[in-house]
This record gives C-alpha cells, structure tokens and sequence, in this order.
C-alpha cells in the first residue's frame, strides 16, 4: 500500500514539491492534476469505456464459466480432462502471441476500435481460467444437492440455477473479481485494438509516458493512475469477505 499512498501524495502537489530533492509531507495541496486529467484530457470518456468493457467481459465470462464448470464439473469425465489441459494451454500462451492471431483478421473484416472485439479477445483469454476457477467450486458441492433438489421436482437447469448457483455464490463472486481485474487492468490488447476515444483507461495512462514526457504531464499521469487504482481498491475491500469465503471453498475437494 505504501507506493499506492506516496503516489497519491505526489498527485495532490505541484511538480516542484513532487520532484524536490528535499520531500516533505506537509506540501501545498493542489487537485488541479485531476482537473486537467477528467476534464480538459476528458479522462471520464476512457473511464465509461472502461466501465463498459470490463462489466461485458465479466458478464460473458461468468455465463460461459458456469456452465462449462458445471458441465465439467459433473460430466466431465476423460474428455473433460483433455479439455482442461487444452484450455490451460492457451491460458499459458503470452497474450501478444494471440493479438498477433486475431489483429490480421479483425483488420481484414474491418473490425476496429469496437468494443465487441475488445471484449471478445478478453474473454476468449480470461475463459479459461474463469472455467478452471469455477470447476473446482462445483467439484466442492457435493453431487447428492443436485439429485435431492431433482427429486423435488426440479429439472436440471432449475436445479442449476436455483440450487447450486446460490450455494457457490462466494465461488462465483471470486471468479468474477478476476475477471475484472484481468479486464479493467489489461493495457497490451487494448491499447493495439482500440484508439482514440474508444481506448480504455490504462491505455490511454501511456499518453502521459511518451515522449513529451514534461514534469506537469507526468504529474498528470500520477494524478490518472491514482484514479485507475482506487475503484479496485474499493472493490476489494468491500468483496474481501466473500473472496476468501470462495478461495476457502475452492480448495475444499469435494
């Protein structure tokens, strides 16, 4: 936490105090590196990206990730085991091996700078350890709760849905904190598929870092990777609780 702490103490002062050779923690408090970054660089448009993105990523991952974790879960049998070995493989691919596959194509097919393929490329990277993540939670409930709830009358789907979903809450929870982490900090796919407006937040933080790297525009870029950083620490502490209620039940083998 204290890099975090020392960063936002320099966002909140003048370049001179910030790069002073004799720091002090008592300087002038100033916010216009927050002005300037959410309101004259529009910072607020790549933070609705952001916003839209992540939330997309999360959702469809999640959706995917249940019910191929259950399917495996449950069924998965000899040819589920290779399915997760293949899926563990293309998890461990460096993710600018599978840019390079999908660039050309969304190139040719005139796909640019659209958030439908930012968010397909995250999913298709973030899935498997989405599936991974939540197999193993459905592994921990034990297969009697899904026979007792049909018995009583539920299909296979009602009994999914109604009964298993929210007794691996804490579980589902946990995987989609991942899922937004990966999505909400991700800069290498965004920034090679998305520009101008369209780009995301951490993206667009690289603008500060180029070449006209002058004090008062990294002051600015301070200022943008404090705002970057905070809604995930508020996530994490207000899902704390449930993150390791889901790590406990996943390591639990059912």
């Amino acid at each position: 936490m204290f890099p975090f702490f020392w960063m936002f103490l320099i966002s909140l002062r003048t370049p001179v105090d910030a790069f002073s050779s004799n720091p002090t923690l008592f300087a002038p408090v100033t916010f216009k590196h927050y002005f300037h970054v959410w309101f004259v660089d529009e910072f607020w448009r790549y933070g609705i990206n952001t916003a839209i993105v992540t939330l997309a990523t999360v959702a469809v991952s999640l959706t995917v990730g249940c019910l191929a974790g259950y399917a495996l879960a449950r069924y998965g049998g000899r040819m589920g085991f290779w399915l997760l070995v293949a899926a563990l493989v293309f998890r461990a691919l460096p993710h600018v091996v599978l840019l390079t596959a999908y660039k050309p194509i969304f190139y040719e097919m005139g796909l640019w700078s659209r958030y439908e393929i930012l968010i397909i490329v995250l999913v298709a990277i973030n899935q498997p350890f989405t599936i991974w993540m939540l197999r193993a939670f459905f592994r921990s409930i034990p297969k009697e709760l899904d026979e007792a709830a049909m018995i009583d009358g539920c299909t296979r789907w009602k009994a999914f849905r109604l009964v298993i979903i929210p007794v691996m809450w804490p579980g589902v929870i946990t995987a989609g904190l991942f899922s937004f982490i990966l999505a909400y900090n991700d800069f290498l796919i965004a920034s090679q598929l998305m520009s101008g407006d369209m780009t995301t937040m951490t993206a667009a933080l690289g603008n500060y870092m180029g070449q006209n790297r002058s004090m008062e525009r990294l002051m600015h870029g301070i200022a943008g990777s404090v705002s970057v950083t905070i809604p995930l620490l508020f996530l994490i502490l207000i899902f704390q609780k449930q993150i390791v209620e889901g790590m406990t039940a996943g390591a639990v083998k059912g």
